[in-house]
């Protein structure tokens, strides 16, 4: 059997309990991402990045929520550097990923916008939480992260709201859904030809 490796990508961000203070934006704090081998079903490696915020704060609800402070994010990457990770390391532009939900893949596209920063990902993503939800019933009203865990029968590991375990999380997700047969994509990725997006 061949490789068939995904990066499946989870993003913390600056956030506020109401709207965000004048002059800031949401802005990615944390990059969490797990590569999964779409042809055993496995996960293979996972992996955390903290970002430095350029233009926003890490707010009191940002650090309950994730437990993310604003010391932990002051010697970060910036976010041009953690797209250069994401690319030299992680081969983003050429290996397919996935999130949960696009969230995710909306926010870096804001971002890069805002920035000027290059896009790290190729074409070729995969909303798993759309995915999950057809294979399961669930299309209309597809389940978060934790619902969708207790429905495959698999554990949390680790913080929920914490980049790198959620996307440890996920990827056990994708991994059942590969074993399940429903994971969609590898051998349109193989030929190279684009996975639809969801």
């Amino acid at each position: 059997m061949g490789t068939e490796l995904w990066n499946i990508v989870d993003v913390e961000a600056t956030c506020w309990r109401g709207s965000p203070p004048p002059g800031s934006a949401n802005e990615i704090i944390e990059i969490g991402l797990s590569v999964v081998d779409a042809a055993t079903g496995e996960r293979v490696s996972r992996h955390g990045l903290l970002v430095r915020p350029g233009r926003s704060e890490v707010s009191p609800f940002c650090t309950e929520l994730t437990g993310i402070t604003p010391e932990m994010v002051e010697g970060a990457v910036d976010f041009a550097e953690a797209c250069r990770w994401l690319v030299a390391e992680h081969r983003s532009a050429e290996r397919p990923w996935a999130s949960w939900g696009d969230y995710d893949r909306r926010q870096f596209e804001r971002q890069c916008a805002m920035t000027g920063v290059g896009y790290p990902f190729g074409g070729r993503h995969v909303n798993a939480k759309r995915v999950f939800g057809e294979a399961y019933g669930m299309r209309k009203r597809p389940p978060g992260m934790a619902r969708a865990l207790d429905a495959a029968g698999l554990p949390l590991e680790g913080r929920h709201h914490r980049g790198e375990d959620d996307a440890w999380n996920i990827a056990a997700l994708v991994a059942h859904l590969v074993d399940r047969g429903v994971w969609p994509g590898a051998e349109a990725a193989d030929a190279g030809d684009p996975v639809p997006t969801a």
